[in-house]
């Protein structure tokens, strides 16, 4: 399997002197095309960070990342944030729905706002693997929480990505909802092909990868 995602001696500091913040120190990880992949750590540990990085919401201090081949720091801001529509589907802890649009309008949001057509029979495939068919009409503010973080999922696959990045997609579940969305995650993982790097603090959790890393004040290591 072709490695979609690269980083070699990624850093992110804050601050100066005796109050840096080392955020991320020097992360050199490899992500396969498919792989499902769980970074695990506590509160502080930088796993954010390291997620804003590898998804370029953020500049690092020291070091590169290459998604799909193209060395993502070296674009120019604009180049990359069409790089980022194209290829980078985001998941995060607050949904980021639109709350004046349905269901089926923000799946599509992303496709639209990058003047490509919708292939809608693979959205209706996405929205039907995610059991989310018979809310397309319906508002954000009228779905559960688990309802909400599917049609997040859905957006993110809708575009065929290279990479889904996941910020602790669980954060605000209830635990069997919680289980619930990830087991949906690994299934359209596999369904799709989709490769997906998901942040979490729940050990319990990161089980459902392929493979698990850990990152502990800034340093990323392999788990088993």
């Amino acid at each position: 399997m072709e490695t979609i995602l690269r980083t070699e001696n990624l850093c992110k500091y804050y601050g100066k002197g005796e109050n840096q913040v080392r955020a991320v120190r020097s992360a050199s990880i490899s992500i396969k095309q498919g792989e499902f992949t769980a970074i695990v750590g506590k509160s502080g540990s930088g796993k954010s960070t390291l997620l804003h990085l590898l998804g370029g919401l953020d500049y690092p201090t020291n070091g590169k990342a290459w998604v799909k081949d193209k060395d993502i720091f070296s674009m120019k801001e604009e180049e990359l944030a069409v790089f980022r529509r194209r290829n980078i589907g985001f998941v995060f802890q607050a949904f980021n729905l639109v709350s004046s649009i349905n269901v089926w309008e923000n799946i599509v949001l992303p496709i639209g706002l990058d003047s490509r057509e919708t292939d809608e029979s693979f959205v209706e495939d996405i929205v039907k693997t995610l059991g989310m068919e018979h809310k397309i009409h319906s508002l954000p503010n009228t779905l559960s929480g688990g309802q909400q973080q599917r049609v997040a999922i859905a957006r993110a696959l809708a575009s065929r990505p290279a990479i889904i990045l996941a910020d602790e997609p669980t954060g605000n579940l209830d635990s069997k909802t919680s289980d619930e969305v990830v087991a949906l995650l690994k299934a359209s993982s596999q369904k799709y092909g989709q490769t997906v790097v998901m942040i979490t603090h729940d050990e319990d959790i990161a089980q459902i990868a392929d493979r698990i890393l850990s990152i502990e004040d800034g340093k990323v290591v392999e788990q088993g």
